[in-house]
This record gives C-alpha cells, structure tokens and sequence, in this order.
C-alpha cells in the first residue's frame, strides 16, 4: 500500500513539473513577440540649399624644417623666432671646416685636370688617366656644392621664423634648428562625407571663418579633392588654399569652412530619429516595413537646427514614403515587432 501510494505521489509531482515548465516556456515565447510601441513619421524629400560646415585647423601653405644634412657646431644663427625673411635669405651658417677643406681639394683637382687634359691633347696620357682625373674632378665639385648648401642654409621661401631651437656654438644634433612657414598663404585639409564626392571639384570657391573675426570672410578655393574615402570615417579630404595677405588669420587656428553645394531635393529627418553604433561613427535609423523594423544605415549630411539630412548608405534603403520610426527607436533592433500608435 505505501508503495502504491508513493508511485502515485511521484507521478502528480512529475506532471505538475511538467506542467509549470510548459507555461514558462509558453509564457516565453508569448514575451518575445511583443511588439514595441513606436511612433512614426512618413518620409518626403524637401529642397533645401546645400551647405556643408566643416572645422578645420589652418597651416602654412608651405612649410620647413631648417635642418641641414651635416652634424656640427653651429657657427652662427642670423634670424629670431617672428623674424620675416626672403626666398634665399641666409638663416644658418654651420661649421665650415670640411667645405674650406673640399674647396682646398677641388681647386687642386681642378689644377690636375687642367694639366691632364693638355697632355691628353698631345697624346702623352691615356684616355683612363684622362677619366679618372675628371672623375674625381666631378666628385669633388658634386661635394662642394653640398657642402656649400647645408653649411649656409638658406630660406626655400619667403615666410616667417616660428621656432628656434638652438644658440650659436651649439652642437647640432638632428632636431631641426629653425622652423619655417609661410603665412602670406595658407591652407586646409577638410574631411567631407563621401555621400558628396560626386559635388566637390578642383577650383570650388570655399568662405572661411575664424571665431576671432565673426564678421569676416575669406575667401578660399579647393586646390585638390583627394581620390580615396577613409573606410573608418566615410570621409574624404580636400585641401584648401587660402590667400592671407594681410596676415589677419594665422598657422594653427581653428576656423569654419561652409561649402555652397548648390541646391537638392533630399529626405530630412527629426536628428534625435538618428541612432549611433557605439564605439564607431556608423550612424542608422529604423524604419517600419509591414510591422517589422527594419535597420538601414545612413551618413548624415547637413543639420537644420533639430533636423539632418540623411543620405542611406544603399541607394533605394531609405525613400519617400518609408514610415521612419521617431519614438521607441532605441528600444529596437532589427527585426523588432512594432505597434504603431498615435503622437
């Protein structure tokens, strides 16, 4: 009888498991078919006159490092930091030991030659003879002119001295011993989206602006558009050349270039619809395709106060009349049931 009894006991414990454990899993996957309430927008494109911002921080339009190709005592530097020099202007003169010995050495050579080349007029030398004096004639010169160029170390261009790094009598170690730039002309490296390759061209007129002078442009032009897109950012560069000649803005600040694109017809969305991946600068909104939202990715282009144009990274994943999700977005992931409901 207990037997029987506990055989019994066993079989209702084990079907009350059983049971409890069908209406978890039930109650499971009635959770994940829940669907999130969102609120929606329909999508249209609007014309709007395309400017691109874009920060930047200006250089000299050419710059140099005033680092001679000799190691040595530095004889005498002629320039401070802010002097204002000109193309071919002397700026270093270095220890002159080897150039006095190469020219002592190549006026000899040029002696040699000299003599060398009349007795090769007469026949009373061979033509190895002949070559190997010039020869060394050639190498010697070759050395001389080096050694002229990097022991008085003149200016490449007109510009201003920014950096001084040594005094005379010291050792010249590698670091260079003058910075030079030109600020006469200036110029800027701008990252674009790559949605706007197609509209940037060599010779488009840029407006620059510095935070210093609020109310004045200067003018720019793009010199060159660079021909690759950086993977990481879906950017590419353009380099600007911007005439200064009243020296107003300097290497080093921070200005706003606006690019005039002409006008388009685009899709512009609420810019709090559009979400980030964290860790990336991948951006992407979702849109809702019969209940189910669906993910697309897009590069954001110009912002109107709390709107942004929007570009979709596919061409066709985002158009007129797609139901853009403007609530609950960052509840969602792709594939998300959606329940629509009124603002």
């Amino acid at each position: 009888m207990n037997n029987l009894f506990k055989i019994s006991a066993t079989i209702i414990i084990t079907g009350l498991l059983m049971s409890c454990g069908g209406k978890k899993e039930a109650t499971s996957v009635k959770d994940a078919s829940v669907a999130e309430k969102v609120q929606t927008q329909v999508l249209a494109k609007e014309k709007i006159a395309r400017q691109l911002e874009l920060s930047s921080t200006l250089e000299g339009y050419e710059s140099m490092s005033i680092s001679p190709s000799l190691t040595g005592k530095i004889e005498h530097i002629y320039v401070e930091v802010g002097s204002r020099v000109g193309k071919g202007q002397l700026l270093v003169r270095m220890d002159q030991t080897q150039l006095n010995t190469t020219k002592i050495n190549l006026a000899s050579a040029q002696t040699e030659f000299a003599r060398v080349q009349a007795l090769k007029e007469t026949g009373s030398v061979s033509q190895q003879v002949y070559d190997q004096t010039k020869t060394q004639l050639d190498n010697l010169t070759e050395s001389a002119k080096f050694l002229e160029t990097n022991t008085f170390v003149r200016a490449q261009f007109s510009g201003v001295i920014a950096a001084k790094n040594y005094e005379d009598g010291e050792l010249y170690s590698g670091a260079p011993i003058l910075s030079l730039q030109q600020i006469s002309m200036l110029k800027a490296i701008i990252n674009i989206p790559e949605a706007y390759y197609p509209l940037v061209k060599k010779g488009m007129k840029v407006e620059v602006r510095s935070d210093i002078y609020k109310d004045e442009v200067f003018p720019a032009t793009i010199e060159i558009v660079y021909p690759t897109i950086d993977p990481a950012s879906h950017t590419f560069q353009a380099k600007l050349r911007i005439p200064n000649a009243k020296e107003k803005i300097r290497p080093g600040m921070y200005v706003k270039t606006t690019l005039a694109l002409g006008e388009a017809e685009t899709i512009v969305v609420p810019y709090q619809a559009v979400l980030k991946l964290t860790g990336s600068n991948e951006r992407y909104v979702f849109v809702n395709d019969n209940g189910t939202a669906r993910r697309v990715a897009v590069t954001m282009g110009q912002r109107f106060d709390d709107r942004i144009e929007v570009i979709p990274e596919t061409e066709g994943e985002l158009k007129e009349g797609d139901e853009l999700v403007v609530v609950g977005q960052a509840r969602l992931v792709d594939g998300s049931k959606l329940q629509v409901v009124e603002n």
